[in-house]
């Protein structure tokens, strides 16, 4: 398909690099506020944002955690079977089902907010950023089933749009309201961020809305016509049990992910109170590492979450027609786009962790920080994928397990580590990486047992080779007295990533981990990208 519009499906590939383009945009985007909060509002207000953040996950996972998933799985299938009624059916049950449990736990939010800010995390100034961010539940609980509508239907563009409608929103408003209200105490700031957050997740539901309405086939659908009659009330009653068989496990799942990083953010603060650190030099210490080192950690995470997003639909379409070989196809091509966009990130922020938080921040602890951490990002890039991969073949059972075990071993790690004074957050930065890597590890074993699947090893150590090759020459050109290199910091830094990354990109085409045919699968510049090779 050489033309993509809002009406149309993408192939595997196309609907990844539309959600990549859309993620890289939204993360450069969204990191615009990260680089200026720390700067304008300080690390205390930035912390105080970042705590209120743990809670809300929980909530929202415990609403929506599995049902976007269940929605694309099963409107995929749907849709392969060309039941429009069915597909229909789902979107609207889902709404059922998500829309009044949103509104619950919103006001339940509301509740017990004074009693979180004072009972359970060690800076009762959290409250106010806790109180604006309980009307968010509803629009991220509505905007995820229908990105899960979208996907399901093989069309990644409205998700992408919404997406970047939602980042700039957010990051112009996050800053802008956090520095109004800076005056008036740094709770005040880290509660104007969370208002910023609030209006960009109600523009991105806009944005799915009118795209909704813009791709309805029929204004009238059949399967809503009958709504009302015993016949229709039993086919949505048998569509919910469907989405919550699925949703059930995948949310349990998540669930245990996110009361991990709740529990994360309650243990490190604790811990690190325990060390002797006083409360305002944690809530600091917790803002860099989960507010500036960890958002560092992520950004190349775009194009893991556009796997995950296209794995689902793609990897359910095959199962249900017990297609073997375009499963193992699928997870071959989104594991090896994983390792070879992941290495040279994971090299790039280890070698230049101090002049890529010097130059961002202005902050060179935060440096060592993710010099700690980065060895584990080439695992983390592989997560997504492996745990999309688990939930699509109906094995969410088997990452909830996995994901328990993970959390388990972290937050033991954290409290015995991050309480010692020698290492304090540190300790904590030990915990969260080991953490990344075990999990990961249990996710490749549960897919290859599932699957049979395997990665050739050749691969691995070509994208080493490469990696630690780019990785010289990033630290020769940055450290070693060069003639042909600037003499101004930033200006070597810059040429440091820039050629390293070059290299890298140039020895992929002679090693064999990219060729022809897999440039011509990008949307738009694919065929003519591919004449220059």
């Amino acid at each position: 398909m050489n033309k993509l519009s809002v009406t149309h499906k993408q192939t595997f590939i196309q609907g990844t690099m539309i959600l990549l383009g859309a993620g890289v945009l939204n993360r450069l985007l969204g990191f615009v506020p990260r680089i200026l909060l720390p700067r304008y509002i300080g690390k205390e207000a930035l912390g105080l944002y970042q705590m209120a953040y743990p809670p809300f996950i929980v909530l929202v996972t415990l609403i929506t955690g599995g049902i976007p998933l269940a929605v694309s799985k099963f409107v995929a299938e749907a849709e392969a079977q060309g039941n429009e009624d069915a597909v229909r059916r789902i979107l609207i049950t889902a709404l059922c089902l998500t829309v009044p449990l949103s509104i619950g736990f919103a006001l339940i939010c509301l509740w017990i907010a004074p009693w979180l800010s004072t009972r359970i995390f060690t800076d009762s100034r959290v409250l106010y950023a806790f109180l604006v961010m309980s009307p968010i539940i509803i629009l991220v609980s509505v905007s995820s089933v229908f990105r899960g509508y979208f996907q399901g239907r093989h069309n990644m563009i409205p998700t992408a749009a919404s997406q970047i409608v939602e980042t700039i929103a957010r990051s112009v408003a996050t800053l802008a309201m956090s520095v109004a209200m800076l005056p008036y105490g740094v709770e005040y700031a880290a509660a104007g961020a969370m208002a910023g957050v609030l209006l960009g997740e109600m523009l991105g539901l806009a944005v799915l809305l009118w795209q909704y309405a813009r791709t309805r086939k029929q204004k009238l659908p059949k399967a809503q016509a009958a709504i009302g009659t015993g016949g229709s009330l039993r086919l949505h009653l048998r569509t919910m049990k469907k989405l919550l068989t699925v949703s059930i496990p995948v949310t349990g799942s998540k669930l245990v992910g996110s009361f991990s990083y709740f529990f994360e953010s309650v243990v490190i603060v604790r811990s690190l109170a325990a060390a002797g650190v006083a409360a305002a030099v944690t809530t600091a210490q917790y803002g860099m590492l989960s507010g500036m080192v960890i958002p560092i950690l992520l950004l190349p995470g775009a194009l893991t979450y556009s796997l995950a997003v296209s794995l689902v639909p793609s990897l359910s379409e095959a199962a249900s027609r017990k297609n073997m070989r375009l499963i193992h196809m699928r997870l071959h091509q989104s594991l090896r786009l994983a390792l070879v966009t992941g290495a040279p990130f994971a090299v790039f922020m280890y070698v230049l962790a101090a002049p890529i938080c010097y130059f961002l921040y202005r902050d060179l602890e935060a440096g060592e920080m993710l010099r700690l951490i980065a060895p584990a990002a080439i695992f983390m890039y592989f997560q997504a994928p492996l745990q999309a991969a688990l939930q699509a073949l109906d094995k969410p059972g088997a990452a909830l397990l996995n994901t328990l075990a993970g959390s388990i071993v972290k937050l033991l790690l954290i409290y015995l580590l991050a309480a010692k004074t020698n290492l304090g957050i540190s300790g904590a930065v030990i915990a969260i990486g080991i953490n990344i890597v075990l999990v990961t590890l249990l996710h490749w074993q549960s897919v290859v047992r599932a699957t049979g699947v395997r990665l050739p090893a050749a691969d691995f150590l070509k994208v080493a080779a490469a990696a630690v090759g780019m990785g010289i020459i990033c630290y020769v050109i940055m450290y070693k007295p060069l003639p042909f290199v600037p003499s101004q910091d930033l200006a070597r830094f810059l040429f440091a990533g820039i050629t390293g990354m070059t290299l890298y990109v140039a020895a992929l085409f002679p090693l064999g981990l990219v060729d022809k045919q897999d440039l011509t699968r990008i949307p738009w510049i694919g065929r003519k990208l591919a004449r220059y090779f």
